[in-house]
């Protein structure tokens, strides 16, 4: 039931329950694949000279639980007797009610990721922002497998009004139909578009699916609770405990998760025209995403930054409705 109702926790890289148990200070290593350059050797050398031996490692990200949600009712006797006769009836609002605890929180990180690159004004050019954006991403090296394409409300709408688009909302005839699929209104340009009114309106977000990690674990369950029991499916976990407190003569239902999320970054490989070698930054850089808005500005790294020198994406050439400018450019504020 958790798994239908969420929509960004979903599109997130998950990490499940088993590598919860027995993590230190309530936080599990997440690995990510090392970087390693290539070399040359001359062609018929005189072997002079050994070739170049590097060390691999692949660096870990750590991802603490930081949360846990969950929901709580009380149900008298009366109520069990005479109004809700399963008790699926009651669980179902308590798992949406969970859901919508971890689906707040994945806007949280959603939103608040520093992004190296936005795009502006896509409302004057909703194909070319897409086209840029994919352009972007792909500069900077993100998985081409699992984009989406997460848009608000008002972007949405931009986007179904857009001829040169030709969207359509794609929602099937299944009775179960989970949000996400309810929520796709199809793929463009190597991205699948979801919308969410949870996110900022006028706001989209292009994005790898390892972008962001959601940690979920489903706490033990008490030895002193006549019934408990925990899950997982697809990578989420829950507890279900249910008691009864004779004193107020009702029953108690607990649904809750541990869980936590958060950005990954990456090293970058590049190539030096000057020397003519790979270069590997010195620094981790968030690449897996980017942000667009309806209007304001767009917003490039720095010509001199080591990110901009890596992936040739800078303020030098900034995409604009009409095409890609020079920052200085006065077409372009």
């Amino acid at each position: 039931m958790l798994e239908q109702e969420l929509i960004i926790p979903n599109l997130f890289r998950k990490e499940g329950v088993d590598q919860f148990k027995g993590a230190d200070n309530d936080t599990i290593s997440v690995k990510v694949e090392g970087v390693l350059p290539f070399h040359d050797y001359a062609f018929r050398n005189d072997r002079s000279q050994p070739i170049q031996f590097d060390e691999y490692s692949e660096r870990k990200i750590a991802v603490t639980f930081g949360g846990n949600s969950y929901s709580a009712v009380k149900l008298t006797d009366e109520q069990n007797d005479f109004d809700i006769t399963e008790w699926s009836k009651l669980l179902r609002p308590q798992v949406r009610a969970v859901g919508r605890g971890l689906q707040r929180r994945a806007v949280k990180t959603l939103t608040g990721q520093n992004y190296n690159v936005t795009i502006g004004n896509a409302q004057q050019n909703l194909r070319g922002a897409l086209i840029e954006a994919r352009r972007v991403l792909n500069r900077f090296h993100a998985p081409e497998e699992n984009r989406y394409l997460l848009v608000g409300s008002e972007f949405e709408s931009a986007l179904l009004t857009d001829e040169k688009l030709n969207l359509a909302q794609n929602v099937g005839d299944s009775i179960a139909e989970s949000a996400l699929r309810t929520a796709t209104l199809g793929e463009r340009f190597g991205f699948r578009i979801v919308v969410d009114q949870t996110i900022p309106a006028d706001s989209a977000y292009a994005f790898a699916s390892s972008a962001f990690i959601f940690l979920s674990g489903a706490p033990s369950v008490p030895q002193s609770v006549p019934y408990g029991a925990t899950t997982s499916f697809e990578g989420i976990a829950l507890r279900w405990i249910r008691d009864y407190d004779s004193l107020y003569l009702q029953d108690r239902s607990v649904v809750n998760t541990y869980n936590g999320f958060r950005s990954v970054t990456d090293v970058l490989v590049g190539w030096d025209d000057v020397a003519e070698k790979e270069i590997i930054s010195t620094q981790e850089h968030f690449v897996r995403g980017i942000r667009l808005q309806l209007d304001g500005k767009s917003d490039y790294p720095a010509a001199t930054s080591e990110l901009a020198k890596i992936t040739g994406i800078s303020d030098a050439r900034v995409w604009t409705p009409t095409g890609i400018k020079p920052e200085t450019d006065p077409a372009n504020a």
